[in-house]
């Protein structure tokens, strides 16, 4: 009896196992820069720009969490994209992938992610958009930026991770090439430029102030991606002033469309509408929390003759 009891539980584990890392099957569509100097050729601006999306947490749904590398996977199986992500210490100083420093929200642990090695958080699975617990294990940065190699290009956020730390992930990870870090304040583009002049930023580049201190800053704009707004700028000529220093301009969906369409006040041809003023605007790239919807939307406007083209594989 005990044997049989211990059978039918282990079923169910195995299953929850084998869940944990599984991956859809689907051709991935993807967006591959081999090294720092591809990188950086390709966030260059130019006129034949082809706009895409960069996903907010990696593009969570309904069966899919936030921070998870089967979401990633997902994403990419419906459209190129970039991947905003974000990192956490455990109680051990690995790094995890949590944009809460608490885990109620997104797993089904309690408390602080501080609080539990990185052991302890393996046990743990993820919860969906809708708070649906899910097989998908937590990943760590490392494990996201290996995934990574070949397929996209990674967007870390900060949270409680210092920019020196997340700059010597990447090159631990051999992934200049295919990793961008999120820096809040001129003194960490500076300190990340000083650490390794190959990395790429996401810097707040709303002001014209901004722009000033970045022109006066030594860190040369071939290393910067120019983060507008969470809302269209109230002076629009923001975007010709950042693509005249050759970076290119990103504005964040999610406060707006993305919300409106989620809370069931506009349909899907408004949000479409949406994404594609927000390009014809002046932005590039579109932080989505839609990922999937707003890349849809802008695959009218790829180009084949771009010279952007080659870094896509659709």
């Amino acid at each position: 009896m005990n044997f049989m009891i211990a059978r039918y539980l282990l079923i169910p584990l195995a299953i929850i196992a084998a869940h944990a890392f599984r991956k859809p099957a689907e051709k991935l569509h993807t967006i591959k820069t081999e090294n720092a100097a591809a990188l950086k050729a390709f966030f260059r601006y130019t006129p034949d720009r082809i706009p895409f999306v960069s996903a907010h947490r990696g593009g969570p749904r309904k069966g899919f969490p936030e921070n998870c590398i089967a979401t990633f996977e997902n994403t990419l199986a419906h459209t190129p994209a970039t991947l905003e992500i974000d990192p956490h210490y455990t109680k051990d100083s690995a790094i995890v992938l949590m944009h809460d420093p608490t885990l109620d929200r997104t797993t089904n642990g309690h408390g602080k992610v501080s609080d539990y090695t990185l052991a302890e958080l393996r046990k743990l699975r993820l919860k969906d958009t809708e708070g649906n617990l899910t097989g998908y294990a937590i990943p760590t940065l490392d494990e996201a930026l290996q995934w990574a190699n070949g397929k996209t290009i990674l967007v870390i956020d900060a949270k409680d991770v210092p920019v020196e730390v997340r700059a010597r992930k990447v090159v631990e990870n051999h992934a200049e090439g295919h990793a961008v870090l999120i820096a809040y304040s001129m003194e960490d583009i500076r300190r990340c430029y000083a650490y390794n002049r190959d990395i790429m930023m996401e810097v707040m580049m709303g002001k014209k102030e901004q722009l000033d201190m970045m022109d006066k800053s030594g860190v040369p704009w071939e290393n910067i991606i120019a983060f507008v707004s969470h809302q269209q700028p109230e002076d629009k000529s923001i975007f010709e002033e950042v693509h005249k220093r050759g970076a290119m301009c990103v504005l964040g969906s999610s406060r707006n469309i993305d919300r409106a369409f989620m809370q069931g006040k506009i349909d899907a041809a408004a949000l479409k509408e949406g994404y594609l003023k927000l390009i014809g605007d002046g932005a590039d790239i579109i932080e989505a929390d839609l990922g999937i919807e707003g890349g849809e939307a802008l695959g009218g406007l790829r180009q084949s003759a771009s010279s952007k083209s080659k870094y896509f594989s659709y």
